[in-house]
C-alpha cells in the first residue's frame, strides 16, 4: 500500500508540472509534430535523465535491484509504442 501512495504523489507531481510548464496545451502538443516547439521533448527528457539518474544511483547504492525484463516485454512495448505514436501523430494531423 505504501508503494501506491509513494507511486500516486510522485504521478500527481509530475502532472503537476506538466500543467504549470503549460505542455497540456493543444497548440504545443501539435507543434511537436510539427517540429516547430520542442518544449514537451525538452521536458520530457529532462524528467527521463533525472529519472534514469535517480534509479542507477540507488541501484549503486545497493537500495533497489532490477528486474530481468523478458525479451517479449521489450518487443511488445516497441510495437505498442509505434502504434501510440502512430495515433497521436494522426489525430493531431
Amino acid at each position: 500500500m505504501t508503494n501506491f501512495i509513494i507511486a500516486l504523489i510522485l504521478g500527481l507531481f509530475f502532472g503537476l508540472t506538466l500543467q504549470k510548464a503549460g505542455l497540456t496545451k493543444y497548440h504545443k502538443i501539435v507543434n511537436v509534430f510539427r517540429l516547430t516547439d520542442f518544449a514537451v521533448l525538452k521536458f520530457m527528457m529532462t524528467a527521463l535523465i533525472v529519472s534514469m539518474t535517480g534509479l542507477y544511483s540507488l541501484k549503486w547504492m545497493g537500495v533497489i535491484t532490477f528486474p530481468n525484463v523478458p525479451a517479449t516485454y521489450i518487443a511488445g512495448n516497441l510495437v505498442g509504442g509505434l502504434i501510440f505514436g502512430f495515433g497521436m501523430a494522426i489525430s493531431g494531423y
